[in-house]
């Protein structure tokens, strides 16, 4: 299961952000998961919430977000998302029908943000 390696990176990322902030508080981690990259996000949720148990991060919330399969049609540049169990080179753009679409995205796995309370002065 690596999903355990990544939800380990995933909180080393948002240590590194709060040592960056002396005596601040570590709130919540997110992360964008392409439908394509591989990851089950219950999985990665799974290994994040057992890697803070009993541990000064126990209350960090791991918020992750599905990201979709987009494609970009190159005759009217716009990106959509690409229907379900589509291949790659079959998805026809539905604003101008062309059936010259690029992959743009989906297999992405991105920290978004990590929330960091500051103590108060």
């Amino acid at each position: 299961m690596h999903e355990v390696g990544i939800a380990n990176s995933i909180l080393e990322a948002g240590h590194r952000e709060l040592a960056l902030r002396p005596g601040s508080t570590l709130v919540s981690i997110g992360v964008r998961v392409g439908v394509l990259s591989g990851v089950d996000i219950e999985a990665l949720r799974f290994a994040f919430e057992c890697l803070v148990a009993s541990t000064s991060d126990e209350k960090v919330r791991f918020v992750p977000e599905s990201c979709p399969r987009t494609n970009r049609c190159t005759a009217c540049e716009r990106a959509f998302p690409s229907p379900a169990g589509s291949p790659f080179l079959d998805a026809s753009c539905p604003y101008c029908g062309s059936t010259r679409t690029q992959f743009v995205s989906g297999d992405e796995l991105d920290l978004a943000f990590v929330e960091i309370e500051e103590p108060s002065s």
